[in-house]
């Protein structure tokens, strides 16, 4: 220009407007950047997630198609069978050992193997790490055994002499309450829980007379439930599908005079809320719900696996259930009892229970506290 004078960037006028011209404009600069790149880097995040978590759905989709398949269901079924002849070809004590070392390695990278890690670790926060180690290992090896165990349940059963327990495989302590209750011509509830070999206590009962009406979950794979059941018929006087009609059909038979056997230990969704390891957890509630309704005797029996490769066998006398002020059974102080001596049965074998099932799901943020 003609002046001499520079021609002013309208560019450069506009940054410097912008520029920030104190400390707290600066700092209030740097968060405003901070927070659009924590936001972008959020979106990316929920972006990644999303189509991890769509494509972890893909696949379960496809596994469960799978699984459901009656080609791979008629599969596992033949396989069930195998391993029942194998084991019965090489022998029960030997067969639960093999089976217990297979199962420990591949139990580890299950995600029940973290469940069961984290129930034992708040239910015994005194004890150290190998001992909690220990005990979840153990965890595994009785579920091992317990599968192997049906192929020699008959066996067991027929093997069982209440006249000379010492030297059978079996020994059974309060003998006297299940003659008692099969003698009185009442109807009586009996319950346990998932320690030791669970099936064996209803087996044990009808060899002495006491068949009982069970309430089941049966397997999803059909095939293997129509093998369970058949199994599980030879000593259980009925077979009752857990579901939504449960309850009535248990009423019925218990208003017919038969006997009850019921695994109160698992969670129910609907269920009453009791102190269980010092956690709230929704219990089964139908022992104590029967005996208010029926005023029938209730026992507890559980069995315990002894180091011989022999069984431990309890029946308690019937309890003295708490009652109201018209005389009728507490249903809820009932359970309350019921359940209470199923964590004492559990701490006396804590290796023998079944720790891998989620019993304090429900309620887990509210209920979680201690007592």
């Amino acid at each position: 220009m003609s002046d001499g004078s520079k021609a002013k960037n309208p560019r450069a006028g506009s940054r410097k407007h912008k520029t920030p011209r104190t400390d707290e404009e600066r700092r209030a600069r740097r968060r405003r950047k901070r927070e659009r790149r924590d936001k972008h880097s959020a979106a990316r995040q929920a972006r990644r997630a999303a189509r991890k978590a769509a494509k972890q759905k893909r696949r379960d989709t496809a596994l469960r198609r799978a699984g459901t398949s009656d080609f791979l269901q008629r599969r596992m079924a033949g396989l069930m069978r195998f391993l029942f002849n194998w084991a019965q070809a090489v022998g029960r004590l030997r067969a639960s050992r093999i089976a217990a070392r297979v199962t420990r390695v591949f139990g580890r990278l299950s995600k029940e193997n973290k469940l069961g890690a984290a129930n034992i670790a708040a239910a015994y926060p005194d004890k150290s790490e190998a001992e909690r180690a220990a005990i979840l290992s153990e965890v595994w090896d009785n579920l091992a055994a317990q599968a192997i165990e049906y192929a020699f349940l008959q066996d067991l059963v027929a093997d069982f002499d209440p006249e000379n327990m010492q030297d059978g495989p079996v020994e059974v302590v309060g003998i006297e309450h299940i003659h008692a209750l099969r003698d009185s011509g009442k109807a009586g509830i009996i319950f346990g829980a998932h320690i030791g070999n669970w099936e064996l206590v209803a087996a044990i009962g009808a060899r002495l007379g006491l068949p009982v009406v069970a309430p089941y979950r049966p397997p999803t794979n059909p095939y293997i439930a129509a093998e369970m059941e058949k199994r599980r018929s030879a000593f259980v006087e009925d077979l009752v599908v857990s579901g939504p009609g449960t309850a009535r059909q248990v009423a019925r038979a218990l208003a017919k005079g038969n006997h009850i056997g019921v695994l109160v230990d698992q969670r129910i969704a609907e269920g009453q809320a009791i102190p269980f390891f010092g956690r709230m957890s929704l219990s089964n509630p139908v022992v104590g719900v029967m005996a208010r309704l029926f005023d029938c005797p209730v026992h507890g029996s559980f069995s315990v696996r002894l180091p011989d490769g022999r069984f431990h066998v309890t029946m308690t006398p019937p309890l003295a259930l708490p009652r109201d002020a018209k005389g009728r059974v507490d249903a809820e102080g009932a359970n309350v009892v019921v359940h209470g001596m199923v964590e004492q049965w559990v701490r006396s074998a804590p290796g023998q229970w079944l720790w891998l099932h989620d019993r304090w799901r429900y309620g887990r943020r509210k209920h979680n506290k201690q007592f």
